[in-house]
């Protein structure tokens, strides 16, 4: 998805397609980060609150200088934790541009945080060299697992989730840090069968650090009226504090070291 381009100094640029950003993200990894959002997405999960993001090659085309150019004054609030999160859309449709990002990051001693649902990932080449590359100068992945069962993750998102999981247990083979997400959506996400099936998935992985829920909302209803396109879970509300506090029991998120609760 990322573009290469001859510079004025004959470097060659790397460009990412950007959404926005966000100077001071508090949900998005450890301590504050500058948050990156790309543009681009192919699943079309239900809940999703940023349909405006699935386009492809739209956006603001931008080097990985030009971000990092925009981070750096805010680094003095990052502390010992914060840093920069790639975030989406889904950041592995680009995954050259997240490279070089994260490549001239590192070199300044910059905590990195890939956003990830996962979705792109293969252990087919191109990509898989240019994945290894990048977890090379990736410091944690927060990692959506959507739905363990794979035909409801199909009814979801429009995608299975063979894939997604093979990446979860490649990032454990390598010990790569990760925290685990899942969205909590009422009559989607929320049955107890499948979140003890997640639950026994996620004990097979060695790196895991966080579990986390994130209880579903409606903010994002208004872009699908703004964007014309059908909102898929009219009517449904978010869920109850009792069904986000059985979620967490079932995965038993506070058994796990950056437990947040």
């Amino acid at each position: 998805m990322a573009t290469e381009e001859r510079s004025l100094s004959g470097q060659q640029e790397v460009y990412g397609y950007i959404h926005s950003t966000e100077s001071f993200g508090a949900v998005d990894g450890p301590g504050i980060r500058f948050v990156v959002f790309v543009q681009g997405c192919r699943m079309r999960c239900q809940y999703c609150h940023n349909p405006d993001t699935w386009k492809t090659r739209v956006g603001t085309k931008r080097t990985a200088t030009d971000i990092l150019n925009e981070a750096l004054p805010y680094r003095s609030f990052w502390g010992q934790k914060g840093g920069i999160t790639l975030s989406g859309g889904e950041i592995l449709l680009q995954p050259e541009f997240a490279l070089d990002l994260f490549r001239k990051a590192k070199k300044l001693g910059i905590h990195t945080c890939l956003d990830t649902s996962g979705n792109p990932f293969t252990r087919e080449e191109p990509f898989f060299s240019t994945f290894k590359a990048l977890m090379d100068v990736t410091d944690l992945l927060l990692v959506d697992i959507k739905e363990i069962d794979p035909d409801k993750h199909r009814k979801l998102t429009g995608f299975t989730n063979e894939n997604i999981l093979d990446m979860c247990a490649y990032l454990s083979e390598i010990d790569k840090p990760v925290w685990i997400r899942h969205v909590l959506v009422p009559e989607r996400t929320d049955n107890d069968e499948d979140l003890k099936h997640l639950d026994q998935f996620i004990r097979t992985l060695k790196n895991v650090r966080r579990v986390e829920i994130l209880p579903y909302h409606t903010m994002g209803v208004a872009k699908y009226q703004e964007l014309g396109i059908r909102y898929r879970l009219e009517g449904i509300e978010p869920p109850t504090a009792e069904r986000v506090a059985n979620a967490e029991r079932l995965l038993h998120c506070a058994d796990y070291p950056d437990y947040a609760g």
